[in-house]
């Protein structure tokens, strides 16, 4: 006969079997009892379905026991775990954005397994500034006067115009008045700055003479917005920054750009041609720039404030910047980071973002062809091989693709949606994308050591 709602046992006699007893003393009682009651609820709903089980589990027995401490398990797993990316995004902001650098990773270790001097001057055995840690390599790197970190870029540019324009205008371009991931609008970035947006040009074309009749006694601020997320093309006009520049010395007015992601290397040379160089744009006479950490600079999370000296310092003395501070442990990654760009490193070849989107295509075509020769191994053979477009991410290049290549297979049983879902089960999940009813893993945001990981995964699947 078919197991009816009544053979289902209660949770505080089962509790008292012996092999949940024993259970109890090697997990907790509570996540005992909060297991009984989830493995309870399945069966109830199974019983309750068009399709109920014929028989239900010997409650008694070792094999329940087991099931029941697997689900134990899995509710004490690390809710935050790496994952294998092969989307072929390479900045994913759902996956966590850039990965870091083996030195940024051990000197981030360093940092929180040791006491530091974070805000101690081992020189003069007083009080120092965390700033000062990255501070002259940003100089360095960027050429400009002084620099300062903060926890992220938003927090960059609500910073920069609290201190410079609040109570006072700002001017931007209406094609430049972005929304960023999550909603967040950069006219409500302003306006909790207390600064007041005063809009100019319209969605398609600002040119210099729209700033300069915009500008006032009560005029603080000239901002330009790189449009990393978006482009507009077409019939469309924008002022150079040189000009904008020019602008804003002869009105006395301070011209900041937010760069978003900000990059310290020429892209141009990988067909990357629209995101411009941290170093050109202070060259250009921009006062200050904002940009992030962990995008394609490719180190924590960060927001990136360098420029004019006398601006800089007003950063650092308003009230605000201890609320908005970077950690020590992202300081710890960013300058080791930071530091990757200097001789004698390569950061084509160190800093894994920049390494993915600079790799040759022969590259990602020859990981492809050992990532089939891995799962053919497991009893994985309906593979094959196809051109795709993989992106940088992040929000950032949206209309420019990279040349890559990924697997494509299937797996008799499954769909390219349920497949992708037992991979993203898996330890470590694994993440692609479905095209056609196929599963593509793209190899070009795919590390060469991840690659047996993923043949483990599929492994796991088949067993």
């Amino acid at each position: 006969m078919t197991a009816s709602l009544k053979d289902l046992p209660q949770i505080e006699a089962l509790l008292s079997q012996p092999n949940i007893a024993a259970l109890s003393q090697g997990f907790s009682r509570a996540e005992t009892r909060a297991a009984l009651r989830s493995v309870i609820a399945d069966l109830r709903a199974a019983l309750l379905s068009t399709d109920p089980p014929a028989a239900l589990p010997d409650f008694a027995g070792a094999d329940f026991a087991a099931s029941v401490a697997q689900r134990i398990t899995a509710a004490r797993a690390p809710s935050l775990r790496p994952v294998i990316n092969a989307t072929g995004i390479i900045i994913h902001t759902n996956l966590g954005r850039a990965r870091l650098a083996p030195q940024a990773i051990a000197a981030l270790a360093a940092a929180g397994a040791d006491a530091s001097n974070l805000e101690l001057d081992l020189e003069t055995g007083k009080r120092g500034s965390r700033h000062a840690h990255v501070e002259r390599l940003i100089r360095e790197l960027t050429g400009a006067e002084a620099a300062v970190v903060v926890n992220n870029c938003a927090a960059a540019v609500l910073l920069s115009l609290m201190a410079s324009a609040g109570g006072r205008n700002v001017v931007a371009s209406r094609g430049e008045l972005i929304e960023i991931g999550g909603s967040f609008r950069l006219p409500d970035v302003i306006a909790q700055s207390g600064a007041q947006l005063r809009e100019v040009g319209t969605t398609n074309k600002t040119r210099v003479a729209d700033y300069a009749n915009a500008i006032d006694d009560n005029t603080a601020v000239l901002l330009k917005s790189h449009t990393s997320n978006f482009r507009i093309v077409g019939f469309t006009a924008a002022p150079e920054r040189q000009a904008l520049a020019r602008l804003a010395r002869e009105r006395r007015v301070i011209l900041m750009e937010d760069l978003g992601s900000g990059v310290l290397v020429d892209l141009t040379p990988f067909g990357l041609s629209d995101e411009p160089v941290v170093a050109d744009v202070l060259k250009a006479g921009v006062d200050l720039v904002m940009f992030s950490g962990d995008k394609l600079l490719g180190g924590p999370q960060a927001g990136i404030i360098a420029g004019r000296q006398d601006i800089v310092a007003e950063l650092k003395a308003h009230p605000l910047m201890r609320a908005l501070r970077i950690d020590k442990l992202s300081l710890a990654a960013l300058e080791a980071t930071l530091r990757l760009y200097r001789a004698p490193h390569d950061p084509l070849r160190e800093v894994p973002v920049l390494r993915m989107l600079s790799a040759p295509q022969e590259t990602v075509a020859a990981r492809a062809a050992a990532l089939a020769e891995r799962l053919a191994a497991v009893g994985i053979t309906d593979t094959g091989t196809e051109a795709t477009s993989a992106r940088v991410g992040g929000g950032t290049l949206p209309e420019q693709d990279l040349p890559s290549v990924a697997l494509s297979l299937r797996l008799e049983g499954f769909t390219a949606e349920a497949l992708s879902a037992a991979l993203r089960r898996g330890r470590p999940p694994v993440i692609g994308r479905i095209a056609q009813d196929r599963l593509l893993l793209d190899l070009r945001s795919v590390e060469d050591d991840e690659l047996s990981l993923i043949a483990d995964a599929f492994a796991a699947i088949l067993r």
